[in-house]
């Protein structure tokens, strides 16, 4: 997808009115979730299921801002957690839904209330179906073995790769022979792999491939398949027909439901990251502005993965008459935003709009150099903003040191 049209997939839901129009009186930096664009979302992850019979999940761990899971329950099927504390959230604010849990190993002393959430339990090796599989068999929960199909779709990015070579992630068919006895394959509800990383429905196809090649023979004694996520769905020019080809043929061969568990495709381009330029400094040719938003701390998969996210009236190159650096206020160096051009001259105050910020960011955000953390607004779908959260120096100071409060929350 070109910058351009990245940049107005990013900002379809603003309808043409400046940021200023819209969000000109909060305070910054916050970021504004909108409901508009999850609902479109959701409208075109539940017509796959519709379509397929398949079942897609929330993937918690790139979105999980719970005041909007009434809103995606009218479309999912349940959400997907990466451990305890998901699997709650979760169960606790989208109840009618199922709720499923990978996790690389699991804790004897969370298990126990893991169970209380969770209806899938996905092991990722033999050596924790053994351990775990019969007592959650034993408490009505499905159970699943990852698996890992050795089959890397990713390009050069082998840190979002779940196939790389001397990955944690799955059994591969080497160790399912030497490990897998007959009783813990009767264990066995279903299995799942997850192979890819915002993609589209071309690497799914190489993977069911891999998958069949290396686990066909065991697929038909199972009841369920769940494929992963990393299934860009609901980005521009996604091969919808193509992915819906391939999970029917799942489901017809081996005569299994299929799960899908997207988090990226459920809040794709469903929030902003709104902010004021604090300074304008120099240094040699470059001009830097300095944000009161920093990547480090409230945007971090822009240096993890990296990327350059979208700019409201701005693109994203250094060759414009008014480009410019964009930067946080931390002390650590490589704080960078990214480059950018616009139309007009950056001043002190002027608000920015970063788009596609409901993923990996609330969830992931954090609050080094003390860094306030920004609050959360809901943008409903006849453009209304309400506050969801307000967050201050105690948020910063309860995660360091004794709290009170806290203490008594825990031993309630």
């Amino acid at each position: 997808m070109s910058g351009e049209v990245k940049t107005r997939a990013a900002f379809r839901s603003l309808k043409g009115k400046s940021p200023n129009e819209l969000f000109g009186d909060l305070p910054t930096p916050c970021y504004i979730i909108d409901e508009a664009a999850l609902r479109r979302n959701g409208e075109i992850l539940s017509s796959v299921m519709r379509r397929t019979g398949c079942k897609i999940l929330l993937a918690q761990k790139a979105f999980c801002n719970y005041d909007l899971y009434p809103l995606l329950s009218q479309y999912l099927s349940g959400t997907e957690a990466s451990g305890l504390y998901e699997a709650r959230l979760g169960k606790e604010n989208m109840p009618q839904g199922e709720v499923h849990v990978f996790c690389g190993a699991y804790r004897d002393d969370e298990f126990a209330q893991l169970l209380d959430y969770t209806d899938h339990i996905v092991f990722n090796s033999p050596r924790q179906l053994e351990k775990f599989g019969k007592w959650a068999k034993d408490c009505g929960k499905s159970v699943g073995l990852r698996i890992n199909p050795e089959c890397s779709t990713q390009d050069g990015r082998e840190i979002y790769d779940p196939c790389a070579q001397g990955s944690r992630l799955g059994t591969t068919r080497s160790v399912w022979d030497k490990q897998m006895t007959d009783g813990l394959i009767s264990l066995l509800d279903g299995l799942h792999f997850h192979t890819l990383c915002e993609q589209n429905a071309d690497a799914l196809e190489a993977s069911i491939f891999a998958v069949e090649e290396k686990f066909g023979d065991i697929l038909s004694r199972m009841k369920w398949l769940n494929m992963g996520g990393g299934h860009h769905i609901t980005k521009e020019g996604y091969d919808v027909s193509r992915l819906e080809k391939w999970i029917i043929y799942a489901q017809e061969k081996w005569g299994l439901q299929v799960y899908l568990e997207p988090g990226e495709a459920v809040a794709l381009n469903a929030g902003y990251l709104a902010c004021r330029v604090l300074d304008i400094v120099e240094n040699g040719a470059a001009r830097i502005a300095i944000l009161d938003a920093s990547a480090a701390c409230h945007m971090p998969d822009v240096i993890e993965m990296p990327y350059t996210p979208p700019l409201y009236g701005a693109i994203s190159d250094s060759t414009g008459e008014n480009h410019y650096r964009l930067g946080g206020p931390s002390c650590l160096s490589g704080d960078v935003i990214g480059d950018y051009s616009f139309n007009h001259v950056l001043r002190e105050g002027d608000l920015l709009l970063f788009g596609d910020m409901a993923i990996y960011t609330t969830c992931k955000n954090n609050t080094f150099n003390g860094m306030p953390l920004p609050n959360i607004w809901r943008r409903s779908e006849n453009g209304q903003l309400e506050i969801l959260t307000n967050f201050g120096y105690e948020d910063f100071k309860m995660r360091l040191g004794k709290n009170s409060s806290v203490i008594r929350e825990k031993n309630l």
